[in-house]
């Protein structure tokens, strides 16, 4: 980053890719996964995907549509998002991209389970974890364990050893790498799993550990919707 600057910006130096922008992408993703918010700079996702399309980035084009249908679905926009993840996953196994392949099924599979399409979202969920570790991506493989706790916590009534367990390795994996955000979200998927099977004490334990963490990477958004919950 530091020497691509000014007309380096838009040179590809012979590889497919833009260096200036995939090194920028791929810093603020990082950040990201460890809760350092402050340091990444916002992602402008539909200019994202328009200047992908525009450039004839191929390479990153779905990328960037599976990451704007995600958004798409966490704010309500939940069909919209299905189709942009949809239509990335597309265009992934159309052009043979491997690359965040796993974490695009994996927000396919959040997105149906928003949409309550349990079947679809676990088979996504299956098969981002598959496909993560046969890439060696543990970082994937972690949100789609939390994931298939997510839908093992969905079910009516809820499979608690499943959930528990799904969580549980999610966790040693966030942990472990250091994906702070993945592991909260993790705490607050098992206050709401123990809360709804009663046990009051150990979701308050999950939950208050989520909400300290939000608060400490200022992840407000999801702290005040936790907030409604504890």
């Amino acid at each position: 980053m530091q020497s691509l600057r000014d007309h380096r910006t838009r040179e590809r130096f012979g590889l497919l890719t833009y260096p200036a922008v995939w090194s920028h992408a791929q810093l603020a993703r990082a950040l990201a996964e460890r809760g350092v918010f402050d340091e990444g700079n916002a992602r402008l996702l539909e200019r994202a995907v328009a200047q992908c399309r525009e450039w004839n980035i191929t390479s990153h084009t779905p990328v960037a549509t599976a990451a704007l249908g995600h958004v798409y679905a966490r704010s309500g926009r939940v069909e919209e998002g299905v189709s942009c993840l949809e239509q990335a996953l597309t265009a992934y196994e159309s052009a043979g991209i491997g690359y965040h392949h796993s974490l695009s099924v994996a927000q396919l599979g959040e997105a149906s389970l928003l949409a309550d399409q349990l079947e679809n979202a676990r088979a996504c969920a299956d098969r981002a974890v598959s496909l993560a570790r046969g890439c060696g991506e543990r970082g994937n493989e972690a949100w789609a364990l939390r994931l298939l706790g997510d839908i093992a916590s969905h079910h009516e009534p809820p499979d608690v050893a499943t959930a528990a367990a799904r969580y549980g390795a999610a966790m040693t994996l966030a942990s472990e790498l250091e994906m702070r955000p993945l592991a909260a979200h993790c705490h607050v998927g098992l206050g709401r799993l123990y809360r709804r099977t009663g046990k009051r004490e150990q979701a308050k334990e999950h939950l208050t550990i989520a909400a300290a963490m939000y608060g400490e990477m200022s992840m407000t958004y999801w702290l005040e919707k936790l907030e409604k919950d504890i």
